[in-house]
């Protein structure tokens, strides 16, 4: 069995550019107010989903190990 991931979008953070959907239509959606929202808050660790976060451009998707907490993205500096 794989990691699980919970996803979160910082709302007061999104610009609704979309590129998440771009990156990973099936992992998020935008909303009316065009702020993008995860599909599943908890999800199996996925590669469009980590490239979504990745290419973000205001880094407003934040992604954890499901149990530990520790940050997937953006990572610790």
């Amino acid at each position: 069995m794989g990691d699980r991931w919970h996803v979160e979008v910082d709302r007061s953070v999104c610009i609704g550019s979309g590129m998440c959907v771009n990156h990973a239509p099936d992992g998020f959606r935008l909303d009316t107010a065009r702020q993008s929202h995860p599909v599943d808050d908890d999800a199996d660790a996925n590669e469009k989903v980590l490239a979504a976060a990745e290419g973000c451009p205001v880094e407003a998707i934040m992604i954890t190990l499901i149990g530990s907490g520790e940050p997937v993205f953006p990572p610790e500096e």
